[in-house]
């Protein structure tokens, strides 16, 4: 795979991105060791206001209230607050993207822009003309929509692909927030929109 220095950036990559180290895209030469130690997330909603950091995995075990904690979390906000069980894979590959870049010095909250959504919540989505399948993984707690600051949107999904967890897809926007990276635990795809 092309080393990250290699890649051109997408259109609409803010001025400021740090550039990311060479072996970015190879999370599959992480050691055993890297996947056995505890698991803290930080996370933010931009919509809910809300931040969290969670240790919610230690010792081969799920913290059952640190789980509940990051389900409600990737609630959907904008369908009624519903909260839904989500897929501890979906966790594995966010917490893995976060804590990789964390090695290089970026350290920054992962940013969840959508997490569950109600098949309502997602239709009204469609409806608006926003990129939704109308059997998304995000209406079954198997997907979220994200992004990290100052991490430019085809380095972090080349990562999340690199985890070969399941499916990433690449959401490029103009402007200083960038795009975001759509992850799921569904089959391993990848897709442009």
């Amino acid at each position: 795979m092309a080393h990250a220095s290699e890649q051109s950036a997408p259109s609409g990559s803010g001025a400021g991105m740090m550039e990311p180290p060479p072996d970015i895209f190879d999370a599959q030469a992480l050691d055993l060791e890297f996947w056995l130690r505890p698991r803290t997330i930080e996370v933010v909603r931009p919509a809910s206001k809300e931040r969290a950091k969670l240790l919610y995995w230690k010792d081969g075990e799920i913290i059952e209230s640190a789980y509940q904690d990051l389900c409600h979390l990737m609630r959907d906000v904008n369908g009624g607050n519903e909260t839904r069980n989500i897929d501890p894979k979906l966790f594995e590959t966010l917490w893995g993207t976060q804590a990789f870049v964390q090695r290089y010095g970026i350290d920054a909250p992962l940013e969840i822009l959508s997490g569950y959504r109600t098949p309502a919540s997602n239709q009204k989505l469609r409806e608006a003309g926003v990129p939704a399948a109308r059997q998304s993984l995000h209406m079954v707690g198997r997907a979220a929509d994200i992004r990290i600051a100052n991490l430019n949107a085809e380095v972090l999904g080349g990562l999340v692909k690199s985890f070969r967890q399941g499916g990433v897809g690449f959401y490029y926007r103009a402007g200083p927030r960038g795009g975001w990276i759509h992850a799921d635990t569904g089959l391993q795809r990848t897709w442009k929109g």
